[in-house]
């Protein structure tokens, strides 16, 4: 089966530089080991980065241990969609892109909210 994004069609993949994902295969597709739902394709901001710093989730600094370079404004990223609401409701919610933001987000929030905040 092919995954599905938010808006009913076939996922497109997300970002391959820097390489994102569950899987780390550029998509944000997801399996019932993913508990924090690496699903939502954003593109992050400074200020997002900044807040999710300050709540504990540090997403700018590179852990190469991890094969994590560290992100930076306009880098798109394959967030916990959990993290996005976050960020959402505290004003720091970065754009999404709809086409490579998987369905299972719509657990977490609702499309009107992902749209609103869409590329």
């Amino acid at each position: 089966m092919t995954a599905k994004n938010v808006l009913g069609t076939a996922l497109v993949p997300c970002s391959t530089d820097p390489l994102t994902g569950w899987y780390r295969d550029g998509c944000c597709n997801t399996d019932e080991a993913d508990r924090g739902l690496h699903t939502v394709c954003a593109v992050v901001t400074e200020e997002f980065l900044a807040f999710s710093q300050s709540v504990g989730n540090d997403l700018s600094t590179p852990r190469p241990e991890y094969g994590f370079p560290g992100l930076k404004a306009g880098d798109r990223w394959c967030l916990c969609a959990g993290r996005w609401e976050e960020a959402r409701r505290a004003g720091f919610a970065p754009e999404v892109v709809l086409a490579a933001t998987h369905e299972k987000t719509l657990e977490v929030t609702m499309l009107g909210h992902l749209q609103a905040h869409s590329m």
